[in-house]
Formats: C-alpha cells, structure tokens, sequence
C-alpha cells in the first residue's frame, strides 16, 4: 500500500483550549508537513479545495507550487479540485505549470466539492453540480492531451479558435482521480473514464462507501479497462488520526477534541453518525489507537475496499509538535505493517503513470 498525507487546510481553534494559530502560521505548518511527509517516506501530499466555511484552502495551487519548490520527490495530488465551479483551460494552465515545477510529480483529484455554498458564490446552480463536473472534465481532457482544441458546450463560452493550453504538462497528462463520497455519479463517472476513484471514507459507514466502490467498478469493468489499473484510495475519517501506546490512552487524549468538532459541525444530511470517540473508533473510519490497532483497521478496510492507496489527516487543532509526532510515528510503527501485508503496484514498474517522473508519458510507458 502507498501512503498519502491529506490535507484540506481547516483553520480552527483547539475546541478544548481554545488554542489556534495565525492564517500564515497555519500555512506554513502545511509547507512544513510535507517537507517532513517527503524525509519520512510518504509517498504523496495532497492539498484540498474549499471556498467556503473555515478552511483556508481556496488556493491550492498556490499551495501546491510552493511545496513543489521544496521538496523533490513525494508525489502531489489535489483532495480535490472542485472542477465543477471552475473553468477548465484555467485548471489545465496552473496545474500543467505544477506538474512542470515538480517535474511530472503532479496527480489531479477532481470532484464537485463538499460544500454547497460554493456554487452561489461562483454563480452557478447547485442543481448542476453533476452534469458540470462531467462537462468541464471532459474538456480538461482533451485540453491536456491534444492540440487545437475546438469546443462548444452548456456552462462555458466555445472554443471557436483552435487552442492549446501552456504550458503543456510534464510528461503527458497526469492521471486523474475522482473524489467519492455521497453520490453514485462520481463513482460512474470514473469508472467509465478508465480512472482511480478516491474514496472519501470520512463520516459514513463502512457499507455506504462500499456501495460506491462497487458500483465504480461495475463501470470500469464494463467499459473494457485495465483491471490492474483499477486503482482505489480511501480517507481516514474526519478529525484526523491520533496515536498512543494504547487505543485507550489514544481515546482517552483525543477524544474531547474529536467529540467537540463533531458536536460543532451541523450541516443537515453531511454529518457523522458517530458523535463518540468510541463509536468512531469501533465502527466508525476514524484511525485513533495503537499503531497496532490502526495498521489492523486500516487492513480491515483494505479487505473490503482493496485500496492501494491510504490518505491520513492530522489533527490540525492539536500543537504543531504533537501533530508532527503523530506523523513520524505512523511512519515508524504503521506504514511498514501495512506496506508488508498489502502490496500494490501503484506508482511501481506495472504503473504506466509511474515513469511520468522520468518524462516518460503514461500513453508511451503502457506499450513497453
């Protein structure tokens, strides 16, 4: 299994403290993850996308380039990209000029986003959410792999004139993974692109994003693609992880602070059902415990997803210091006995998109 860090950049208060730190405090602790993810061995850092409520990640390809800048060699991804409210040539432009600063280590995480307040603030109806998503990602495809593109669709002026976006993207276009997390459209929509599916595994049961996997590979499978390609990732819960000794000691440190950030989220139709640190632990996706007891969760969840990749969040409420030592220590004491129980070949030699950090094109590396 390949390990992701993930974060959407929330921008709270410590809800037992009180705690919290400046909006350039809390970005620079995000440059500084992933210069640590990059040393400990994480294979990938991935920025989220959200325009609304308390997160400051409105700008992820600022964020993004600025990592690109100072690491080297940890993958970058995007959790996700809310293709739905923004223009394509754009999305193809900025990310394209990602991929360039970090050398083919750029991979796309599109959705239509988890915040509805994002569609007025953009202009557009909330109704269209879906049928946006797969008209601008059908664009954005063409737009990296051809040249001269024409086009003419429902929610963008036409491209008369024959264009090609620049700069183009490091080696070919960089594969594309679809957010999944409450709707059934998303899963299809990868499935019948030939493209991994990132599912969200945050709040619900095990069972509802089961369904969704399910059915994404229903799709995958019957339009005719690659079975050894049918890649999938998962999150990790909301909150973000916690390790100690014990999962009682873990529940007994973190569990004031997951119960009052679920307490404190009300959004009608988007919440947890699990308001206790141990229902969350015992049923829900949260990964708070022993590393012992985290690595076995997270094998269990690989028995019934077969993901091959695992995003972590951390519990950004918590001191800069201890949110860092949760990620050496998962990196230490969870990711070797998980790596060793469920191996994959995402991002090896099988991995046509692997060789785009060499230059080499996924189309081309998939005829070797």
């Amino acid at each position: 299994m390949k390990f992701q860090v993930l974060d959407i950049i929330p921008h709270l208060n410590n809800p037992v403290t009180g705690e919290g730190v400046s909006t350039a405090e809390r970005l620079e602790q995000v440059l500084e993850t992933a210069r640590r993810a990059e040393e400990l061995g994480y294979d990938s850092f991935s920025i989220g996308e959200r325009h609304a409520g308390e997160f400051i990640s409105s700008s992820p390809t600022t964020v993004l380039a600025a990592i690109a800048a100072t690491t080297s060699t940890i993958r970058l991804h995007t959790g996700v990209t809310v293709l739905s409210v923004l223009d394509p040539v754009r999305v193809a432009e900025d990310y394209a000029t990602i991929d360039q600063l970090s050398r083919g280590r750029l991979e796309l995480g599109i959705g239509k986003g988890n915040e509805v307040l994002q569609y007025p603030l953009f202009g557009l109806d909330l109704a269209d959410q879906w049928d946006l998503l797969a008209e601008k990602y059908a664009l954005l495809r063409r737009l990296w792999r051809e040249e001269g593109v024409t086009w003419e669709g429902r929610f963008r002026p036409a491209l008369v004139e024959p264009t090609t976006t620049t700069p183009r993207p490091y080696a070919g276009a960089p594969r594309v993974w679809h957010g999944s997390a409450t709707s059934l459209a998303s899963a299809a929509l990868a499935g019948d692109w030939g493209d991994p599916l990132f599912t969200a595994n945050a709040i619900q049961p095990r069972e509802n994003y089961k369904v969704l996997i399910d059915h994404y590979a229903e799709r995958y499978d019957a339009a005719g693609h690659d079975p050894a390609h049918r890649y999938i990732a998962s999150g990790a819960g909301a909150g973000g992880i916690f390790l100690a000794d014990t999962t009682a000691e873990a529940k007994r440190q973190f569990g004031p602070v997951y119960e009052a950030l679920t307490a404190g989220r009300d959004v009608p139709g988007n919440n947890s059902p699990f308001r206790s640190i141990d229902h969350a632990v015992a049923e829900g996706p949260s990964l708070v415990g022993s590393p012992e007891d985290v690595a076995a969760k997270i094998l269990e969840y690989h028995a019934l997803y077969g993901h091959a990749l695992q995003a972590i969040s951390l519990p950004t409420t918590l001191p800069f210091g201890q949110q860092l030592e949760v990620l050496e220590r998962f990196a230490a004491e969870v990711i070797p006995a998980v790596r060793a129980a469920a191996p994959t070949t995402l991002w090896e030699a099988e991995d046509p998109f692997a060789a785009r950090v060499h230059g080499v094109p996924a189309a081309l590396a998939a005829t070797r």
